[in-house]
């Protein structure tokens, strides 16, 4: 009898080749479907687009065990580590990798799936395609002053990939009783007959309800975390598709590295920051002390979901600088080598026109 996982892998296997010429076809954003990269044909595969179908899975039953069913790919994928940043990148069989994807190292060495990684429930597909990034990067390079002038000028966009980099989204209701010291500014008049400002301190106490919907946290290794928080929001409440291997086909996808632990309790860090402001909020008078929390979590749901990053990184000197954008809403960040010949022109100017200030005659 033949293995039944097999057989569904065969099948998704089949399923994104090109019917014209057999080639793999590619999710390609500029037309919203499967297309071979060869022929230019549109492949009539149908991929998942009911996003009614995402679902929220228990964090409580999933810290205690996870089906085996739910890992792995349910397609055939190649992974490799980079030894120079460390970054695990999953991709078709088929492709030759030469370099990272992430900081462009030659060091690549390859991963056996000793453990299959839990299966990403839902992903956004990319929206924004290349050509239209490109231009964006460039436009970025050009409004920062003090970067390189031959940034813009390079052929940076031979360097541009999309990759799916791996998050985990929480969702919890929270019941958070606080306490604290609330101060009321007052004025009295002092010895010397100035007003001076004093607090009066009187306690205080309430409670804030709140739910917590898709707390994003990343799984990534390979993209530098300030950009993946420049390049944030997500519209994973409103836009997120079920998984399926049609939307990562012909694209490298980042496994996470770090787990549903590591992540579950980074998400309550985000979570209880968020409390503490909103406890603030509800706190009378001027200024506060003493602030404590209480919070009291229910309802605890998770999904291990793919966002799509378009990443451009190089060597500069001895670093990596890197430039992400969002691959369905555009919003771009980034890193770049500054040009000290403009820093130092700059303060030569400054220095010039100090001294002609200086000699400006005195009334």
């Amino acid at each position: 009898m033949p293995d039944p996982d097999k057989a569904a892998e065969l099948r998704a296997l089949q399923k994104f080749s090109c019917p014209a010429c057999g080639a793999e076809a590619v999710w390609t954003p500029a037309k919203r479907a499967l297309v071979c990269p060869y022929c230019g044909t549109v492949s009539p595969a149908e991929l998942n687009v009911d996003g009614n179908l995402v679902e929220e899975l228990d964090l409580a039953a999933a810290l205690r065990s996870l089906p085996e069913d739910q890992r792995g790919w349910a397609v055939e994928k190649k992974t490799v580590r980079c030894q120079s940043c460390q970054a695990i990148s999953v991709f078709d069989p088929r492709r030759v990798a030469q370099n990272c994807d992430f900081c462009g190292s030659p060091a690549l060495i390859a991963l056996e799936d000793t453990g299959a990684p839990i299966r990403p429930g839902s992903l956004l597909p990319f929206k924004i395609p290349d050509t239209q990034v490109r231009e964006q990067i460039r436009a970025w390079y050009g409004s920062h002053f003090w970067a390189r002038s031959d940034l813009g000028g390079r052929a940076m966009t031979d360097l541009l990939h999309g990759l799916y980099i791996p998050y985990w989204t929480f969702d919890a209701h929270v019941v958070c009783p606080w306490r604290a010291e609330s101060g009321r500014y007052y004025q009295v008049r002092g010895r010397e007959g100035r007003m001076e400002q004093r607090v009066e301190w009187t306690p205080a106490s309430g409670l804030v309800k709140h739910f917590f919907d898709d707390v994003l946290v990343p799984a990534s290794r390979g993209v530098h975390p300030k950009l993946l928080e420049g390049v944030a929001p997500f519209p994973t409440t409103s836009e997120l598709l079920p998984y399926d291997p049609g939307y990562v086909s012909g694209w490298v996808v980042e496994q996470y590295q770090i787990d549903l632990v590591a992540a579950a309790q980074d998400s309550r860090r985000r979570m209880e920051a968020s409390l503490q402001q909103l406890c603030v909020q509800e706190i009378p008078g001027d200024t506060y002390r003493n602030l404590q929390i209480q919070p009291n979590y229910s309802g605890q749901t998770f999904k291990h979901v793919l966002l799509p990053v378009w990443l451009l990184s190089y060597q500069y000197g001895r670093r990596t600088y890197q430039v992400a954008v969002n691959g369905f809403t555009g919003k771009i960040t980034g890193e770049y080598p500054i040009s000290w010949v403009k820093v130092a022109l700059a303060i030569l100017i400054g220095l010039i026109i100090l001294a002609l200030f200086a000699m400006l005659p005195q009334h």
